[in-house]
């Protein structure tokens, strides 16, 4: 795939990069091997692969969701210097900048 110079222009300005022009006939030709690549991969017949979850054929086993803590949230708040509507209430620590 050939790539022209307008085209390093527009991907440099996509990404926020200043690209020297003196570096552009290096730089096409290394996009250019590496689009290249990806056509061969691309071209690889993968129609009988089954897709992979994982690398390792192993299976994870599940636990059921269900709750396994008691609901001390008052008992806890007692210890709080402050705490309102269940939530715990603590000094401010970051300024408005406003």
């Amino acid at each position: 795939m050939l790539i022209k110079d307008r085209d390093l222009e527009q991907i440099a300005y996509l990404a926020r990069i200043n690209i020297d022009k003196d570096y552009f006939p290096s730089l096409k030709q290394e996009l250019e091997s590496i689009l290249d690549l990806v056509k061969k991969i691309n071209s690889a017949d993968t129609e009988s692969v089954k897709p992979m979850f994982h690398p390792l054929d192993l299976f994870q086993p599940l636990r059921k969701d269900e709750v396994t803590e008691k609901d001390e949230r008052e008992k806890l708040q007692k210890n709080a210097p402050l705490s309102q509507a269940g939530l715990f209430l603590v000094p401010k620590v970051i300024e408005d900048q406003g």
